[in-house]
């Protein structure tokens, strides 16, 4: 027993010491001095027209470390007073000591951190050297960016909807690559969006990549099940605007009637009656000519004359200016909180454009006329 006891004294010993001896050889990685960072410029302004244009350019000194690292070196992005909670990195090798940002990747990083485009943004940028799952960061510049919106036929992965409906909306019958797009906000296999029918049992399937290529249909119970062989066309029962979710994996697709119009204490109508929006294929949007609205009373744009569907602003209460386009949410995408709507600062007949052709920025127009 003594020996036993002995043999297993022993061996907790060297436990111990090889356990010691592993953690003094785990070097600890601490920064000997701090990068800094500048810019060639402090504001700048975005254009898509030269998207792949240098904007601004940064150069900076490395921070230096207790022990020999390759570390990896980004610039990141955020905005002013959010401390990096929400942030957007650009990337540089490790070898480099400065670099330029094209107009596309500022904006793409903009959009990113919730910058507002068309207006100017207090933006704050800093180096970040990450060693492993360690990051350091240099001091922080203060920069003055307006974006502009992003064109979100680019951004967004999409499928198509082709059909025998959509010449009269504006496309080409059967024509995957002239069709109208579901687009997946959530760049995932969740697709999402419009469409408009004339006639009532109008067809339609769903594709990708603008190809007939792996196109897919309803099962044959009509149930929102897809499948890619022997599938069967889906039909619109009756005429109007359909929204349609499509979960491109899971092979499963929803399509609901969503016929909008404008209500308001705004409107002549009041709180008692909406005003319905017209599609117009020339343009692919939904357009109220002409309306009057004051400037006292509220309105909000909902579907089927109910309340379970509306485009709306997506917190609060929002005044529109003439001739300047908006982002509106959809509350059934669970992008909008409260229940605000939206007003004019001056009364008048107003021309208002609604523009649902794609799910990831539904954009909305008021033009006094």
């Amino acid at each position: 027993m003594k020996n036993l006891f002995k043999i297993l004294s022993l061996s907790v010993l060297g436990i111990l010491l090889v356990s010691c001896e592993k953690d003094e050889d785990k070097a600890v990685i601490s920064e000997t001095s701090a990068g800094k960072i500048s810019s060639d410029k402090n504001t700048i302004v975005l254009s898509e027209l030269t998207a792949n244009e240098a904007v601004i350019s940064f150069s900076w000194t490395k921070p230096s470390f207790n022990i020999a690292v390759v570390p990896s070196q980004q610039i990141e992005f955020g905005i002013k007073g959010d401390n990096f909670k929400k942030s957007a990195t650009v990337d540089f090798s490790n070898d480099v000591m400065a670099g330029s940002v094209t107009h596309a990747a500022m904006n793409a990083a903009m959009f990113n951190i919730g910058a507002i485009p068309d207006v100017v943004n207090d933006i704050e940028a800093r180096l970040k050297t990450s060693v492993g799952s360690a990051a350091f960061y240099s001091n922080v510049i203060a920069l003055k960016v307006t974006p502009y919106t992003p064109n979100p036929d680019l951004v967004y992965p999409k499928i198509n909807v082709p059909g025998s409906y959509a010449a009269a909306a504006g496309y080409a019958d059967w024509t995957p690559g002239n069709s109208p797009n579901l687009f997946s906000p959530g760049k995932n296999s969740e697709y999402r969006g419009f469409i408009y029918v004339t006639a009532a049992n109008s067809e339609y399937k769903f594709t990708i990549n603008e190809d007939w290529a792996g196109d897919k249909g309803d099962d044959g119970t009509f149930t929102g099940k897809l499948v890619e062989a022997g599938e069967v066309n889906v039909k619109a029962a009756t005429a109007g605007t359909y929204y349609l979710k499509v979960d491109w994996a899971a092979n499963t697709y929803s399509s609901v009637l969503a016929n909008f119009g404008i209500i308001g204490d705004a409107t002549p109508a009041g709180w008692g009656s909406d005003t319905d929006f017209v599609y117009n294929p020339a343009t692919k949007t939904y357009v109220i000519n002409s309306i009057m609205l004051n400037s006292t009373g509220m309105f909000k744009f909902r579907g089927n004359d109910d309340w379970t569907l509306k485009f709306q602003p997506s917190k609060y209460d929002q005044t529109l200016v003439s001739g300047k386009a908006v982002q509106t949410y959809f509350n059934a995408e669970n992008t909008v909180t409260n229940d605000p709507g939206y007003k004019v600062s001056e009364a008048g007949n107003y021309k208002i454009e609604l523009d649902l052709h794609n799910s990831a920025y539904y954009k909305l127009t008021v033009t006094k006329l």
